[in-house]
């Protein structure tokens, strides 16, 4: 694979999976070589085989995703895409040589990349989470860098051609990440570490409009250096599953029943 891609592949990491119009399966990862996570490019792998038995499924390399000028270096994926009407999606990602900003890739039904748009015109935000409140309306949600940071916040009234930074959500953001999902319009989830400092306490939130948010459920509540990190989300089965990374050790999963009255 290294000498496919034409660098030296020393590491994969942060896997998003997406499913295209055709039922095939396509994988973003992080792909390292040197210079580290920093200096990483965004692999872009497809489904070769037919078929759902997943301890059976192959993939083929597509490409680097071709998004910066340096070597396509220093983009980062890590959160699930947003599937659009037309059956494409679009993917967040953010750059972090030095800076750091998020943007949004957008692919159609097929899988194939048709271009990028970056979210916030700050310098100091990643890994942004993107939440549908409206067909048109998106959030995109992201963690903060700086000390003593909030939930960041950025919102698109198009349907992700242009976007613009809002105030910060009234959220602690601990320098974490944070992951979204909107269910319904009047409908939102957010998964976040809600400590000033550290990440010991991992809520679930929800809100009707994106800006304010209450408190659903604690989903974990350490002491000491306990970390709960690196939250994930998905409906499936008439569920709202929440995923993350339990003190560094393991992968915990919460499952919570949304019923239709609050839908």
């Amino acid at each position: 694979m290294a000498k496919q891609l034409g660098f030296g592949l020393r590491r994969l990491g942060n896997p998003v999976a997406w499913r295209d119009n055709q039922g095939r399966i396509h994988l973003f990862v992080v792909a390292t070589g040197l210079g580290g996570w920093a200096a990483s490019r965004i692999l872009h792998l497809r489904q070769s085989n037919q078929g759902e038995d997943f301890a059976a499924l192959s993939f083929v390399v597509d490409r680097v995703l071709p998004l910066s000028w340096l070597w396509n270096t220093s983009f980062l994926v890590r959160t699930a895409p947003l599937p659009l009407k037309d059956g494409g999606m679009m993917l967040p990602v953010y750059f972090e040589l030095g800076i750091k900003y998020p943007v949004a890739l957008r692919f159609n039904a097929g899988g194939e990349f048709l271009g990028m748009v970056r979210i916030s015109s700050r310098s100091h935000l990643l890994q942004p989470t993107l939440v549908e409140a409206t067909e048109s309306r998106w959030l995109a949600l992201m963690r903060d860098q700086r000390p003593e940071g909030k939930v960041a916040v950025a919102q698109t009234l198009d349907g992700g051609l242009n976007w613009a930074d809002l105030p910060d959500l009234a959220l602690n953001n601990p320098n974490s990440s944070v992951a979204g999902l909107g269910l319904t319009p009047g409908l939102m989830f957010l998964a976040h570490n809600s400590l000033p400092l550290g990440r010991t306490a991992l809520d679930l939130s929800t809100s009707s409009d994106g800006q304010n948010w209450a408190l659903m459920q604690a989903l974990a509540l350490g002491t000491g250096n306990d970390e709960y990190s690196y939250p994930a989300m998905a409906w499936a089965d008439n569920s709202l599953w929440v995923s993350y990374t339990d003190r560094r050790q393991a992968i915990a999963w919460q499952r919570f029943s949304i019923s239709p009255s609050n839908r």
